[in-house]
């Protein structure tokens, strides 16, 4: 039962927060970056880091976005 309420909280909070899952998504990538470097594969690790980065950008925008359409109306 706790599982599924947290499940609850979790969708609850993603659909509130439009930029989430993308900034979420950017964190995850940047582990993975680090774990390839650690693994020596520094070229996909750049690649996937530039992924990563647009994820960021991409988050702060749709929450940039939301912010102005709740702020007017």
């Amino acid at each position: 039962m706790e599982l599924k309420g947290l499940a609850v909280r979790v969708l609850r909070f993603f659909r509130e927060n439009p930029g989430a899952l993308p900034v979420v998504g950017f964190q995850f990538l940047l582990l993975v970056c680090a774990v390839l470097l650690a693994f020596g594969v520094g070229d996909v690790a750049e690649g996937l880091a530039v992924v990563a980065y647009f994820l960021l950008v991409a988050g702060v925008v749709f929450q940039l976005v939301d912010y102005v359409r709740d702020s007017r109306g």
